[in-house]
């Protein structure tokens, strides 16, 4: 009735061959993929700074490289200028040194003077400013002075005066003449030295002069003395 009789094969996994299906973890984690590729490309697009062409790239690269140039340009510069100050500050504490040998120097030669200006005989004419000693002497055209004068009573400040030559002597055509040098302005505390060079007429020969010490140009005379030329 059935047929010549045919083996059956007994398959329990056929019916789910025939609907195999993607897996569901693989469907979300594919999905998940192409969700945070999308939401990057948003984000690249909407918030984040365009991308640089290849033009714009070489150009980035370009400024970059200069910029580092003078970087390195800059560094070096300072590191030249840290050298110089370290040298120039070695220099200046050196001539601080120097200063203060100096100085020291100077108070001690200072200190010599007034001992030798304490030894001299006082001024015969008296006054408030002393001449102590003064050496004048024709030179080529000009007159070199050498005065040292003295205050009597020193009050601490130092006393601000100027110095007025009044040159006797020969003029140019032979005859007795005298001239008045420019005041010559000086401070002193309980001595000064004055030194320097004045200028004569020309043909002018000095042959003595006479020293005033006045409060100011045209002032007050203080001291007196006169002295021959050399």
């Amino acid at each position: 009735m059935f047929g010549p009789n045919k083996p059956i094969v007994f398959d329990p996994y056929g019916k789910r061959r025939s609907r195999a299906r993607v897996p569901r973890w693989l469907l979300l984690l594919l999905s998940g993929t192409l969700l945070g590729a999308a939401a990057v490309v948003f984000v690249q697009e909407r918030h984040l700074p365009q991308r640089l062409s290849a033009e714009e790239s070489v150009q980035l690269r370009s400024a970059y490289a200069q910029a580092e140039s003078e970087r390195v340009r800059l560094a070096a510069q300072l590191d030249s200028q840290a050298r110089r100050f370290e040298i120039a500050l070695a220099e200046t504490k050196g001539l601080g040194e120097q200063l203060a040998a100096t100085r020291a120097t100077s108070n001690s030669l200072r200190a010599n003077l007034a001992s030798v200006v304490a030894a001299l005989p006082p001024d015969p004419r008296g006054g408030s400013v002393a001449v102590r000693a003064a050496r004048l002497e024709f030179k080529g055209q000009g007159l070199a002075y050498d005065v040292l004068v003295s205050r009597e009573r020193n009050e601490g400040k130092p006393l601000a005066g100027a110095m007025q030559l009044v040159v006797a002597g020969q003029s140019a055509r032979g005859a007795a003449a005298v001239v008045d040098l420019e005041p010559i302005a000086f401070t002193v505390g309980s001595f000064e030295s004055l030194r320097g060079n004045a200028t004569l007429p020309e043909g002018f020969k000095p042959r003595q002069a006479t020293v005033k010490l006045l409060d100011r140009a045209d002032g007050k005379l203080l001291g007196m003395r006169v002295i021959n030329v050399k």
